[in-house]
């Protein structure tokens, strides 16, 4: 199973991540978490340059193909390897990530977009996407009183983050039953137990549809 978590900058998924990882394997379950960009060593260099401040001047065609060529490594090192090994795989971001950033951010056209996609990841999309949901402005003041680093995409405008939550709505409203939108401006506690029901919600739905199939 392929779970990714998105959402707009801020919005606390990657400790949520790292809080339902734990739960998995406290109950039993083989689990693979990575993030994006980044996940491998080569992976990890294509992070450094897509993320350093002194690249402020990166043309946002190369930064879509930055994180393609990121992504693509990570799918073929790490995330079908686990697939095909029956573990569980969860990704903190992964493609709904440039369709949201660089496709409604940045406007590049949606269908371009999810071809170059396709064929950076072979077509292998996640089976369940939760968007942790916060607004734009709440979430980069976050990142500034928790003294997160601060890397080049937080250095975007308000107005374009503002773009990237609205696009990830969006996306939702495309293909409902692949994602669950979880309101992220709420108390850590609160969105951990809300992530963790619907998770388990969904696993026994999937469980379900495995056996029924088989």
């Amino acid at each position: 199973m392929f779970i990714t978590f998105e959402g707009p900058d801020g919005s606390g998924k990657t400790t949520q991540v790292q809080k339902i990882v734990h739960i998995l394997m406290d109950e039993g379950y083989d689990v693979v978490t990575t993030r994006e960009p980044g996940g491998t060593e080569i992976s990890n260099q294509v992070r450094e340059v897509l993320m350093n401040l002194r690249n402020k001047n990166m043309f946002p065609r190369t930064e879509i193909l930055l994180f393609c060529s990121a992504r693509a490594q990570l799918v073929e090192e790490v995330i079908r390897p686990a697939l095909r090994e029956g573990k569980i795989v969860i990704s903190d971001r992964y493609s709904d990530s440039t369709l949201a950033y660089q496709g409604f951010g940045h406007g590049f056209d949606q269908q371009t977009l999810k071809q170059l996609l396709n064929f950076a990841t072979g077509n292998l999309w996640p089976d369940m996407t939760f968007l942790l949901d916060i607004p734009a402005e709440k979430g980069l003041q976050r990142r500034i009183s928790n003294n997160v680093e601060w890397n080049r995409m937080d250095d975007y405008q308000l107005t374009f983050h503002q773009r990237v939550r609205d696009g990830y709505m969006s996306l939702v409203e495309e293909c409902p039953m692949r994602w669950e939108v979880i309101n992220a401006d709420q108390p850590e506690n609160l969105v951990h137990e809300e992530i963790r029901r619907r998770l388990h919600d969904r696993m026994n739905q999937f469980r379900k549809t495995i056996l029924c199939s088989s």
